[in-house]
């Protein structure tokens, strides 16, 4: 089963209000496990770049003014990530902005029914708890140190990790692992008989045990 775990990096929150995808990144899995397989572009949104957006991701008008358009990148997203489901935090952000770029150079969109949204999962499996991409590495454990901005790729490497939990795919290996650690533990070691050794006396040891006797059998000596 192949999946691509998706995420994007944005000048603003609505494509209708003219914000563009700044920064888009891939990860491949096949059966819930990377394969090292990235894809990431850095894009050219030809518009400025709001200072609120810019703290979250650190990415300034100047830094992109030299990447290349939506529309030179377009084709070779569409060739990684292939027919596989798109792993996605908020699937329906990202989406909406993927279609509307995908929309403006003439390409087909994308179906929402193959979005995966890990936002979704975490909502049913922790209903009432903060189910954003921080909170989720704190829960499972997740180290997340390096996240000083929303990086795409990284945010894409944290989310594989989250997905992989939230699938129940890391948790009952462990289980079936502990389980067989308790099981060993438990059994009985299985022992081979090993043959007796034949040991005959030496005559030191038979003369020592005639001596022996014979200090028993002395009047004397049971006095």
């Amino acid at each position: 089963m192949r999946e691509i775990v998706l995420d994007t990096e944005t000048t603003g929150l609505d494509p209708a209000a003219g914000h563009r995808i700044v920064e888009i990144a891939g990860l491949e899995l096949l059966h819930h496990v990377p394969t090292g397989r990235t894809f990431r572009e850095y894009i050219n949104p030809e518009r400025d770049m709001p200072e609120e957006a810019e703290k979250i991701h650190g990415l300034s008008a100047s830094f992109l003014a030299d990447k290349p358009l939506f529309a030179a990148v377009a084709q070779p997203f569409l060739d990684f990530i292939g027919d596989a489901k798109l792993v996605i935090h908020n699937a329906q952000f990202d989406m909406k902005f993927l279609n509307a770029e995908l929309k403006a150079v003439g390409l087909p969109t994308l179906p929402s029914d193959r979005a995966i949204d890990t936002v979704a999962m975490a909502r049913k499996r922790f209903p009432g708890a903060q189910v954003n991409l921080d909170a989720l590495c704190r829960r499972f454990e997740i180290d997340n140190s390096a996240r000083t901005f929303h990086g795409a790729l990284l945010d894409c490497e944290l989310l594989a990790e989250v997905y992989l939990e939230l699938s129940g795919g890391r948790q009952p290996g462990l289980t079936l692992e502990r389980q067989q650690q308790r099981s060993a533990v438990a059994a009985p070691l299985a022992r081979s008989a090993r043959p007796p050794r034949p040991h005959r006396a030496s005559e030191v040891e038979k003369a020592a045990h005639e001596k022996m006797l014979e200090k028993l059998t002395d009047p004397i000596w049971r006095q």
